[in-house]
């Protein structure tokens, strides 16, 4: 159910070498990255956020060196779960993204996009003992379905990724502990929509934390009620595709320059 205004938009400026499906994909991810600019989701020119090329095992990735604002469709790099570039002359990838990003694709066919960034918010609770709480009505969302990766310095690694998928299993949230958050969705909209959340679920534990008042925590019991609603009823449906649109076309009007 994409926007197919927005859908004539990308394929209008299709170049010849990309096929539709890849270059709707391209055109998806830049938006993406242009969204978490506007929502100063970003950390200059590190982190990533990846997206598989429909029907392959091949993702696209962000050029090292650019900050999200500039990313476009054409400059992402369609990188192989070995991390050799696809694409001629292509910008450099940093080889820390590749190891988070890779693990993840490499062990989830199911997967498609993978989002991990380093806000305050999320920041601040990944250092917390006890994660994200079940607090506020966002935070009950994923109520026992996060899970957590201990930090073991920065991701170069390459023998991380095997406990890195490890540890996330079959969901789709994790708190890298001590260093930030991974989201990862079978779309880009639901990997978006839960980004969206749980950064809100953060942002609102550290601001009550902060408060100096004693919080009231509801039950587990109530807290995994309305995990198991959000799942009935967020989850179904168009919702998370609705949402991306909108953004997209928010981006879009804003500047048009990333689909190029």
């Amino acid at each position: 159910m994409r926007d197919t205004s927005l859908a004539h938009e990308f394929e209008q400026r299709r170049p010849a070498r990309y096929a539709p499906e890849e270059w709707r994909a391209r055109c998806e991810l830049a938006a993406a990255y242009r969204m978490f600019w506007h929502l100063g989701w970003h950390e200059l020119i590190y982190n990533h956020i990846t997206l598989r090329v429909p029907g392959t095992e091949h993702f696209l990735i962000n050029p090292f060196g650019l900050m999200y604002r500039e990313v476009t469709a054409s400059n992402l790099v369609k990188i192989d779960l070995e991390g050799r570039s696809l694409d001629p002359d292509a910008y450099p990838i940093n080889p820390a993204g590749f190891v988070v990003h890779s693990a993840v694709h490499r062990a989830r066919a199911d997967v498609a996009c993978v989002m991990h960034s380093h806000t305050t918010a999320g920041q601040v609770v990944s250092c917390q003992r006890d994660g994200l709480l079940s607090l506020s009505f966002t935070s009950v969302f994923y109520t026992d379905r996060i899970a957590y990766h201990d930090f073991e310095g920065i991701t170069l690694e390459h023998d991380e990724s095997a406990r890195l998928a490890a540890d996330l299993g079959d969901r789709n949230i994790m708190i890298l502990r001590n260093h930030g958050l991974l989201v990862c969705g079978a779309s880009i909209e639901d990997a978006f929509a839960d980004h969206y959340l749980l950064q809100r679920a953060c942002e609102v534990q550290v601001a009550a934390q902060g408060s100096g008042v004693a919080l009231r925590q509801p039950d587990h019991a109530i807290a995994v009620h309305a995990a198991d609603q959000f799942d009935r009823s967020a989850r179904q449906g168009h919702q998370n595709r609705l949402l991306f649109d909108a953004m997209a076309r928010f981006m879009w009007d804003s500047d048009p320059g990333f689909c190029r």
